[in-house]
């Protein structure tokens, strides 16, 4: 077992992992972690004993007075940059949307760097934005044209099912999502359905398919003849989320049954669902 720590650099936002090291933290608390772009405070989420197969950022301690308000006036100096980014943008009427601002004081050879993620539908000529944002900010400007997966990382929000999106909360790597999981998952029909916020497919759609592929393995298909323990019946309908099927049986009446209830009628053949 490994010591790990979970930490978000937002309030509810995506966890990253770390190891304690030799620091005692609990829930709650601001701790120092390890980042691409310099030491940055977190907030611990969780702590626990478990099992990881990855090395760690080590945890560089408790985030102490200074820490705290270096933090608090990189915040406001994030708000205040992106303020200055929108209005810029509409000045120049260029068709961008800022997603995101990061700040990197760490750079010893060109100081203060302000890095501003925007998506767009085309490639945009930003030499003249660059230029005003530079002296209004009075830093380095670096800008990066990402793409709506990302841009709805960084954002964060609510997915259909109620739930912080994927993205933006757990998942490390944003993978392509194939057009073929689509009619293993029922949703050929309707497509907008099987769109996530950021207007591609949902992500969920990869990571669920094992679930939709073991499904398939174990359940009778539409229209399979089964024995449940109210009856011989007909498959009528699949729920791979709930692992059930619902069956009509002979008197018409449909009951929902786990696939694990369910055995293959020895009345072999598949009847027809709209006869039975």
């Amino acid at each position: 077992m490994t010591r790990v720590m979970a930490v978000t650099f937002a309030p509810n936002g995506r966890l990253y992992y770390v190891d304690p090291g030799v620091t005692e933290a609990a829930v709650g608390d601001a701790v120092l972690v390890p980042t691409g772009s310099g030491t940055e405070v977190a907030t611990v989420a969780w702590v626990a004993d478990t099992h990881i197969g990855a090395d760690l950022p080590v945890c560089n301690g408790r985030a102490g007075r200074e820490d705290l308000a270096r933090d608090e006036r990189n915040r406001t100096l994030k708000a205040e940059a992106t303020e200055i980014a929108k209005a810029l943008i509409a000045e120049h009427g260029l068709p961008m949307r800022v997603v995101g601002i990061d700040l990197d004081d760490n750079s010893a050879e060109y100081g203060r760097i302000v890095a501003v993620y925007y998506t767009a539908p085309q490639r945009v000529d930003f030499r003249a934005l660059v230029r005003d944002l530079a002296s209004a900010l009075g830093a380095r400007v670096d800008l990066r044209q990402i793409g709506t997966r990302d841009a709805a990382r960084i954002v964060g929000g609510v997915g259909a099912c109620g739930r912080d999106l994927c993205c933006a909360l757990f998942l490390r790597e944003i993978e392509p999502v194939a057009m073929r999981l689509l009619k293993g998952q029922d949703l050929a029909a309707n497509q907008f359905q099987a769109q996530g916020a950021c207007g591609r497919l949902k992500c969920c759609l990869a990571f669920e398919q094992p679930l939709y592929d073991d499904f398939e393995r174990r359940a009778p298909g539409l229209g399979a003849r089964v024995v449940t323990e109210h009856g011989p019946g007909v498959v009528v309908g699949r729920s791979v989320p709930s692992d059930t099927l619902t069956v009509r049986c002979g008197d018409g009446q449909r009951i929902v049954c786990p696939v694990a209830t369910v055995g293959i009628s020895s009345a072999h053949g598949v009847a027809d669902v709209d006869d039975v």
